[in-house]
């Protein structure tokens, strides 16, 4: 697999984003490989990055090159539009 296949989109350089997305995958990984759920605010907090990338390596997680994760999503029950995310395997 070459650094050009790592991610997806019109937009990824592999230098200049290689190892940042590779590296927050890794984090977000670790933190929910224990299936709680949680915000993406929480996961940013945890793991840094935005909530849009948090968001897009919560993506990347379903895909088959990157263990094809089960990631979960539910309405928070305060409301408000929040989301919370767990990952399963």
């Amino acid at each position: 697999m070459t650094q050009r296949d790592l991610f997806d989109g019109k937009t990824f350089d592999p230098d200049l984003d290689g190892e940042r997305l590779r590296t927050l995958l890794m984090r977000v990984h670790r933190l929910m490989h224990d299936g709680e759920w949680r915000t993406l605010q929480r996961i940013v907090l945890a793991c840094g990055g935005s909530e849009a990338s948090v968001s897009a390596r919560l993506r990347d997680l379903r895909k088959a090159k990157w263990g094809a994760h089960t990631v979960e999503r539910r309405r928070h029950p305060d409301g408000h539009g929040l989301w919370l995310y767990r990952v399963s395997h």
